[in-house]
């Protein structure tokens, strides 16, 4: 009779807080996201062909090899497109890496703008050639345009127009240019260090990493201005099964195939990190609820209720969503023996892993070690870095880069935004407390899969838009 009373009761209460749940989302209010280019085609063209040209210099990377050469003919590109920023700001080349500096009125609050000048290898059948920078359906193709060369072009440019004007900025501006990122070089970390020997510590840093994205979310439409407060830690792990080998005619149990099989169908049907809705995600949620579905944002709008279900469900949602709340790991390389019949003495299955602060890297690759000797397997940390600490979202920097999104893209809703994959930003974290991952463009579905895909490619109605932002985000630096 008790226990009756008491289910009773607690379904009272449940039902109460969905009623409160359901009257509190009538109350916040339903917003829509409004922002477009304004068509300016003489401008877009401008921007276009500098940004053409860039792309037309290839510039990929490889990791371990110096390739200072081919990064002073991209530096030439550069110097023929903005001749008043090489004419007018003091230049630093370190093995194909960048720096310019612009002195300001005053030195208390440095800028960083910055990004990458390499690219990733263009591979596979491209409907247009990646290095030909050709300008067609309203859109820039080839390698870099969207990762990142669009935003080099766009900070360039900005100082471009405003030395053009006679403008004299408050505070310090430095432009930050590596030439190693994509395979995680040590280009910025040289940049930094340069930063370090001359005393510099930036108030802000901006990077690429979130962007203008269109449509976030499914049922959430329209672009919003993704930007980025922190990084996930990462790890390349190797796990190695080892046996005697032998003829695969005559088979042995657990073998090293098998045993390595074993592992990863554990770690793929186990949760084997934990699930926590980082303060910032929460953030997320709450500033994208008024622009969802009802719902979506029935459930964004009260978290304190529907958090646990969250929790569960997200992964299965969304796997860019998924990898927002716990530590990831994804098995992308495997080794055997050299022939089918035989039996192999060693084989190798490789991984990569992104560490979430609730879980970092240490916890995290302990858990995963634990996992791999239930399997007999060793393990080996090929690389690992952990976690940075997040921008903010109540700081001035913050709302800073808030106010200067509403200013050049009227209509757009800023929202902080956790960077699941890995910058050149990271290295920054040493030297600074506000460090963002925002390229000011928009990235479509197209663009998104272009990224490191095929046909990469920006569309150029955004392009002076990118531009307008370094503009304002510069005068805003006061």
């Amino acid at each position: 009779m008790i226990a009756g009373w008491i289910l009773l009761g607690l379904l009272g209460l449940l039902l109460l807080a969905v009623l409160v749940s359901l009257v509190r989302t009538l109350f916040i209010p339903s917003r829509k996201s409004t922002y477009a280019p304004a068509p300016d085609p003489a401008r877009a063209e401008a921007c276009a062909e500098k940004l053409s040209r860039m792309i037309q210099c290839e510039t990929v990377s490889v990791p371990g090899e110096a390739q200072r050469e081919k990064f002073l003919a991209f530096h030439r590109v550069l110097e023929s497109q903005f001749p008043l920023v090489h004419a007018r700001l003091e230049k630093t080349e370190i093995d194909g890496n960048l720096l310019f500096f612009w002195k300001g009125k005053s030195s208390e609050k440095p800028l960083v703008l910055m990004s990458h000048q390499d690219v990733v290898p263009a591979e596979g059948n491209w409907d247009r050639p990646p290095f030909s920078g050709m300008i067609a359906d309203g859109k820039v193709w080839g390698r870099g345009a969207s990762d990142t060369k669009c935003s080099v072009m766009a900070f360039f440019q900005a100082v471009e127009e405003l030395l053009e004007e006679g403008y004299e900025p408050e505070n310090d501006v430095y432009l930050s240019s590596s030439c190693t990122e994509e395979w995680a070089g040590d280009g910025c970390p040289k940049l930094v260090a340069e930063l370090k020997r001359r005393n510099v510590r930036p108030w802000i840093v901006c990077d690429e990493g979130g962007g203008i994205i269109a449509e976030p979310m499914g049922g959430i439409h329209g672009n919003f201005a993704m930007i980025g407060v922190f990084e996930k830690g990462k790890a390349d792990v190797r796990f190695t099964a080892r046996s005697d080998g032998g003829h695969a005619s005559t088979p042995k149990p657990h073998s090293p195939i098998a045993n390595l099989a074993a592992f990863v169908h554990d770690v793929e049907t186990h949760r084997v990190f934990r699930r926590r809705l980082p303060k910032e995600v929460a953030a997320m949620f709450e500033t994208l609820a008024p622009y969802a579905s009802f719902p979506m944002k029935w459930i964004f709008g009260n978290l304190w209720l529907f958090r646990p279900v969250l929790l569960q469900v997200l992964p299965a949602i969304s796997a860019q969503a998924g990898a927002m709340i716990r530590t990831t790991i994804a098995f992308t390389m495997q080794t055997g023996s050299a022939a089918c019949n035989v039996m192999p003495q060693e084989a190798t299955v490789s991984a990569n892993m992104r560490f979430i602060p609730h879980q970092g890297m240490e916890e995290s690759l302990e858990i995963i070690k634990r996992r791999a000797r239930k399997h007999s397997l060793e393990t080996e940390v090929l690389s690992a870095s952990d976690y940075t600490p997040s921008a903010d979202l109540g700081g001035d920097a913050f709302r800073m880069l808030c106010r200067v999104v509403e200013e050049t893209f009227p209509g757009c809703p800023a929202s902080p935004y956790v960077m699941t994959g890995a910058t050149d930003a990271r290295f920054y974290q040493e030297i600074c407390g506000h460090v963002f991952r925002f390229a000011p463009v928009i990235y479509g579905p197209e663009q998104m899969k272009g990224m490191h895909g095929l046909n990469e490619n920006i569309g150029i109605d955004c392009l002076p838009g990118a531009v307008d932002f370094y503009r304002n985000l510069i005068r805003n630096n006061r």
